[in-house]
């Protein structure tokens, strides 16, 4: 096997399943959003209200090439929701590693992260219809960076992770 990307919009259960992925194959998981806040020493919402997304988006950006050239094979690395929006950022997450998508559905993603505060882009008058304008706009990106799409509505993190194992495994 090889490292594990895992892509998808904010609430399809990315660090949830990658920990249940890196826990079940003895892989190191790393999220891409926790390294960015640990190297910046402040929040995304911070990262965002200082710099704006663009700047967020080339600190991405920074840290995919720097994780290509540490050339670890062992790992499961789940995404920032926006990080495969960027043409190049979906060319180095395949150089990275497998890539699998969490395709949620709109309803599933309000459902799961609707009293989260922490989440910058959906601080707004309507964030039903932000998630289902970004997931429109963002799943060709997705489609394009992905091996393997995995459609998350109906299961439990426990069987997405399964899938996820037994199908990169051949």
């Amino acid at each position: 096997m090889k490292n594990i990307i895992l892509v998808g919009y904010m609430g399809c259960g990315k660090t949830t399943v990658g920990e249940s992925i890196a826990e079940a194959t003895r892989y190191t998981f790393a999220d891409t959003d926790e390294m960015i806040v640990a190297q910046q020493g402040r929040s995304i919402s911070d990262i965002f209200a200082q710099d704006g997304e663009p700047a967020f988006r080339d600190m991405e950006t920074a840290l995919l090439v720097k994780m290509l050239t540490e050339k670890n094979d062992t790992c499961v690395i789940s995404t920032g929701g926006g990080m495969p929006v960027q043409k190049e950022n979906r060319n180095l997450l395949r150089q990275l590693g497998t890539v699998v998508y969490l395709r949620a559905k709109p309803e599933t993603v309000y459902e799961r992260i609707k009293g989260d505060t922490t989440r910058p882009l959906l601080q707004c008058e309507n964030p039903m219809e932000r998630i289902r304008e970004m997931i429109k706009s963002r799943n060709p990106a997705y489609e394009e960076a992905a091996e393997l799409v995995i459609d998350v509505d109906d299961l439990t993190q426990r069987e997405v992770a399964e899938q996820i194992i037994r199908k990169t495994e051949d």
